[in-house]
């Protein structure tokens, strides 16, 4: 029940009630109203807000993106997606927002953040991720009646956009990496061998098991991703990077083959590591004893091979992008391309792949200047 008191500054409303979580009393009031009728209105408003839950928001901001995470996100977002929230908040929200309380948090305020980002360095599409993050929090904190308005509507998102062109291998320049790779292990002359022949990501790659593969009928079922970062093996397998991302793909016959002398290679290794081989694993790509192969080796062993080839440095994903262009090359459509590499939309992998290789440039000329030379003729 509302009361309510003339101030010299003009009228007061007051109201005390009791929170639904805490059980404690509170109160709630404004004053500054010209007539005493301004301030009943205020106050009835207020009230209703009180009963519908909106003054729930008493409580600071990083409090309650940890419990939208834990109570909305937990259990129905995969493994990477959650990571990318949590990190989110870790890194960027909370060194910002600091104590802030949830209410606090205004169009204006959110902008200035946003904008902040962008003076850090950071490229639009990282704080769109961060923004991604905020929003989803914020839309949630409306349904469930904890804010009126979700102040991060309406913003825009700066930074700087990365330079478009893709780093991959070249494919005359395949032949000389690949022996380069050979020279320096054969694990990891595997391992590269098949990021370029299939298109896989590294962590789909690292978690590639025999039962994946279906040597007869010339298959690839890629259905896992591993975490590099897990402590326990249980921990190790988890979902692919998106739903898209779960997909079966043809393989070559050349593949089919080094596939077949890679798993003689791995039974010469179980007789020789015996018990110590880890066979509960039962990876494709892995060290000579069977446990999978530690990113830092993967990340060394990429930059060396890379330097022995006389190769420009690049990251392990650009053999994703090598393997795109090759199947461009090839003249598969981006229909294709988009199904092999796991992609959600044909627009991703138009954006990122249409016009990367000279190769197609040139071919596409020499094949224009053909016809119109039929036609003209």
């Amino acid at each position: 029940m509302a009361s309510f008191k003339k101030q010299s500054s003009g009228w007061e409303y007051r109201i005390r009630y009791k929170d639904p979580v805490t059980q404690k009393f509170k109160e709630k009031s404004q004053r500054g109203f010209e007539t005493k009728k301004e301030a009943q209105i205020a106050a009835a408003d207020a009230e209703k807000k009180i009963a519908e839950g909106y003054e729930q928001t008493d409580l600071p901001l990083i409090v309650y993106l940890e419990e939208y995470v834990q109570e909305y996100k937990v259990g129905t977002v995969r493994k990477n997606t959650l990571i990318q929230h949590q990190n989110n908040i870790k890194n960027h929200i909370k060194p910002y927002f600091q104590a802030i309380m949830l209410r606090e948090v205004k169009p204006i305020r959110y902008q200035q953040f946003l904008n902040h980002l962008a003076d850090q360095g950071y490229s639009k599409s990282t704080i769109e991720i961060v923004h991604n993050t905020m929003n989803g929090a914020m839309e949630k904190a409306v349904v469930i009646g904890k804010l009126e308005k979700n102040p991060c509507n309406g913003v825009t998102i700066k930074g700087n956009v990365k330079a478009k062109g893709l780093k991959f291998i070249e494919s005359e320049h395949l032949p000389a990496f690949l022996r380069a790779a050979h020279q320096y292990g054969y694990i990891y002359w595997m391992f590269y061998r098949i990021l370029i022949e299939t298109g896989m990501r590294k962590g789909e790659a690292a978690a590639l098991t025999w039962d994946d593969i279906d040597l007869k009928a010339g298959t690839i079922s890629i259905n896992k991703t591993l975490d590099f970062t897990a402590l326990e093996e249980e921990e190790l397998f988890g979902d692919t990077k998106t739903f898209n991302s779960e997909r079966k793909i043809k393989i070559s016959q050349s593949i089919i083959q080094d596939l077949k002398q890679h798993a003689k290679y791995q039974n010469q290794n179980k007789l020789a590591w015996k018990d110590s081989y880890k066979h509960k694993l039962n990876l494709v790509l892995c060290r000579d004893d069977g446990n999978f192969m530690p990113k830092s080796s993967l990340f060394n062993s990429f930059s060396r091979i890379l330097k022995r080839a006389g190769l420009p440095s690049m990251p392990i994903h650009s053999l994703r992008h090598t393997h795109a262009v090759l199947l461009l090359e090839a003249g598969n459509d981006m229909k294709y391309v988009q199904e092999r590499l796991g992609h959600g939309s044909m627009r991703i992998t138009a954006d990122v792949y249409s016009h990367v290789s000279k190769k197609i440039e040139v071919s596409s000329m020499e094949k224009y200047e053909a016809h119109m030379k039929s036609i003209l003729e």
